[in-house]
C-alpha cells in the first residue's frame, strides 16, 4: 500500500520509520518532509496549511493511507478535508482536534466530566484577567488558549511577573492569535509525565509512559521551548499512577468528547502532573508529542498502520498494544540561541555513523538538502535517540551518539533523564 504523511519534524520522520517498518507498506509519501524522511520517503515541499495543495497532490499520488503529523493544520480541519476528498485519514477531525486547539475548551471540559486538572479560570479580555491577579495566589499559570508551538505556557512567582505575562499575551500577542482568550491556572507541584494513547471514538489504548523537557537550559533553566529531550517509560508513571488514570482520566475523556458530539479518532496526548493529591491532566495534544514520539514509537512492537487503520475503522479494541521491555532516550541538537534567535544553513556532518545500528536513531527535525550537503533549517536540528536495556543505559548510548554528528552552533541539554538517577 502507499502512505501519505503530512509534516516535516522530528514526530514525522519518527512516524516515516514506523511506516517503513510496515510489511504492508511499499511506498511513502511526505509534505513537506526534510533532509532525513526524504531518505526512505518521495517529498514535496507543500505546507502542512496550504489544504489544496496537500489534497491535490494526494489526487496525483492516490495513497490509501494518509497520516497527520503536526497540530496545526489538526487543528484546522485538515482531516475534514482529506475524508471529503476520499482518502482514509488518521487523525482528529476539526471539531475533535479543539481539545488541543483550545486551552479553555478543554479546562471546560474535563470541570464538567469530573476529570482531575488544575483550578483555573478563562478570560476574554486583559482587563478582567489583570483584576483577577490582585487577589490570586502565586507562583500561578497563565496559558494562551491557542496553539503556540508548545510556548504558550509561562509560570509567574509574583504578582508583577503575572501582569506582564498577561500583557505580553493578551495585548502584545506574544503568541499571535493565540492568546486572544487567556487561562489562568493554580500552579501544581509534582512529576510530569506524558502518556500517549490511540483511540477509535470508543476505545482507548495506553501507549508506554514518557517524560518531556521543555527549558532550553540545564537544570530547566531558560525559555519553553518545543522540547529538548525525553526518555521512555517514566520510572514515576507506577502501577498505581496507571490504574488512577485509567479509572479516572483516559477513558473519561474519550467519553466526554464522545458525549459533546465530538467523537475523537487519532492519538490523545495526555501531559500529567503527579501531584500530593493525586495525578491531573496539565494538558491535551491532538497528535504524537515531538520528541516524545522519537521515544515511543522505536519501542512499539505493532505494525502502526495495523494500529492506525483500526483507529480510523473503529476497530481498536481487536488490537494487543505493545512495547518492547527496554528503554529510550532522546536528546535534542539544536543551534545556538533556540527559541529567540539563531542561524541556519551549516553542514550536518557524521549523518552515516548511524546507518546499519538498530539501538541508534537519528530523527530529523530541521535539516534541509543545500546541493548534496545537508545543512540546518531549524531551532531544533536533530533528535540523538538510543535504545538500552534500562534508562541509564539508554542515557549514555544516547549521548555518546551525539558526538557522532557535528554543525557549527551545535548546542544541547546535558541532564536530559537525569530524573532516572532519582528514581
Amino acid at each position: 500500500m502507499k502512505v501519505m504523511i503530512v509534516g516535516g519534524g522530528g514526530r514525522e520522520h519518527a512516524i516515516a520509520m514506523a511506516v517503513k517498518k510496515s510489511s504492508r507498506v511499499d511506498k511513502i509519501y511526505c509534505c513537506p518532509g526534510n533532509a532525513g524522511i526524504a531518505k526512505i520517503a518521495e517529498c514535496e515541499n507543500i505546507s502542512v496549511m496550504d489544504f489544496e495543495a496537500q489534497v491535490a497532490y494526494a489526487k496525483e499520488k492516490n495513497p490509501d493511507f494518509v497520516i497527520i503529523g503536526p497540530d496545526d493544520p489538526l487543528a484546522a480541519g485538515i482531516v475534514d478535508e482529506f475524508e471529503k476528498a476520499g482518502f482514509k485519514t488518521f487523525g482528529p477531525r476539526k471539531n475533535a482536534a479543539i481539545l488541543e486547539g483550545s486551552k479553555a475548551f478543554s479546562k471546560d471540559l474535563m470541570k464538567k466530566y469530573g476529570i482531575p486538572t488544575a483550578a483555573y479560570e478563562n478570560f476574554d479580555n486583559a482587563d478582567d484577567a489583570l483584576k483577577y491577579l490582585e487577589t490570586a495566589s502565586f507562583p500561578i499559570v497563565l496559558k494562551a488558549d491557542g496553539l503556540a508551538l508548545g510556548k504558550g505556557v509561562l509560570i509567574c512567582n509574583t504578582k508583577e511577573e503575572a501582569i506582564d505575562g498577561v500583557k505580553s499575551i493578551m495585548l502584545d500577542k506574544q503568541f499571535g492569535s493565540a492568546g486572544n482568550r487567556l487561562v489562568i491556572e493554580e500552579f501544581m507541584t509534582g512529576r510530569e509525565v506524558s502518556v500517549l494513547s490511540y483511540t477509535d471514538g470508543k476505545t482507548i489504548k495506553i501507549m508506554t509512559s514518557a517524560q518531556d523537557h521543555k527549558r532550553a537550559g540545564d537544570g530547566d533553566t531558560g525559555l519553553n521551548t518545543g522540547g529538548m529531550g525525553t526518555f521512555s517509560p517514566s520510572p514515576f508513571y507506577t502501577e498505581e499512577v496507571d490504574k488512577f488514570c485509567k479509572e479516572n482520566i483516559y477513558q473519561k475523556t474519550v467519553d466526554a468528547m464522545a458525549a459533546e458530539g465530538r467523537e475523537f479518532k487519532g492519538i490523545i496526548f495526555f501531559g500529567l502532573m503527579l501531584t500530593p493529591n493525586g495525578p491531573k491532566v496539565l494538558e491535551f495534544n491532538a497528535r504524537f508529542g515531538d520528541p516524545e514520539a522519537q521515544v515511543v514509537l522505536p519501542r512499539m512492537k505493532n505494525d502502526i498502520i495495523d494500529v492506525m487503520e483500526a483507529c480510523v475503522d473503529g476497530d481498536l479494541e481487536k488490537i494487543n498494544l505493545e512495547f518492547e521491555d527496554n528503554a529510550a532516550v532522546c536528546v535534542m541538537l539544536a543551534s545556538e540561541g533556540y527559541p529567540v534567535k539563531y542561524e541556519k544553513g551549516f553542514e550536518i556532518k557524521g549523518l552515516e555513523n548511524f546507518e546499519g545500528k538498530d539501538d541508534y536513531f537519528c530523527f530529523h527535525s530541521g535539516s534541509k538538502f543545500d546541493g548534496d550537503k545537508i545543512v540546518t533549517n531549524g531551532g531544533r536540528v536533530l533528535g540523538v535517540t538510543a535504545k538500552g536495556d534500562n534508562l541509564k543505559e539508554a542515557r549514555k548510548k544516547a549521548y555518546d551518539a551525539t558526538e557522532w554528528v557535528s554543525f557549527d552552533n551545535k548546542y544541547m541539554r546535558h541532564d536530559i533523564g537525569k530524573a532516572i538517577d532519582e528514581a
